[in-house]
């Protein structure tokens, strides 16, 4: 099964899974942000999202169904993933190899994202592009609320104000761990 976390940046989803870590030893973590940077690497990433590139897409689903067939246990996905065409087509192909996916989105309100967007640090070495990364995470936050509306249908939107300690309750046992 994967147990895919989602939310809008400073949602909490990356601590959130770092808790169910904790929880679930046997449950293995995959963010498929790492694809995007190796991409990145790779090819030129014009619209600057390389959620955007079909390429990302498909390894995202690939390495994801490749990890639960591959090793029998659970995946821990924390990722930001709001287009509708994009999580059809991603959800899609874990559907048709047969994996379970429990989705979870963490609704924030825009202040308090804000706020915990700006309390973090994300290239300490680089103060300039450390605030170019938090604007960037900003710019989204309108987006990624406006896309609770058009999430599937089996989504379980969680309060993301809560501790992670009462969201791990809460997916746990959703999720029957």
């Amino acid at each position: 099964m994967i147990v895919w976390v989602n939310g809008a940046f400073g949602s909490g989803k990356t601590t959130l899974v770092e808790e169910l870590r904790s929880r679930w030893p046997q449950a293995l973590v995959f963010d498929p942000e790492m694809i995007g940077f190796v991409l990145r690497q790779i090819v030129e990433v014009p619209s600057g999202d390389f959620q955007d590139l079909r390429q990302w897409r498909r390894q995202v689903a690939g390495m994801a169904a490749g990890l639960v067939e591959e090793y029998g246990r659970p995946v821990l996905v924390p990722m930001t993933l709001v287009d509708p065409g994009y999580l059809d087509e991603i959800f899609g192909a874990l559907g048709e190899a047969g994996i379970d996916v429990h989705h979870f989105f963490l609704e924030v309100p825009q202040d308090v994202l804000v706020q915990r967007i700006d309390g973090r640090s994300f290239t300490p070495d680089d103060p300039e592009k450390d605030e170019q990364v938090r604007t960037w995470c900003k710019s989204r936050i309108a987006a990624c609320s406006a896309a609770v509306g058009a999430m599937p249908r089996n989504t379980v939107l969680l309060d993301g104000r809560l501790v992670p300690e009462e969201l791990a309750d809460a997916v746990l046992a959703r999720v029957g761990a």
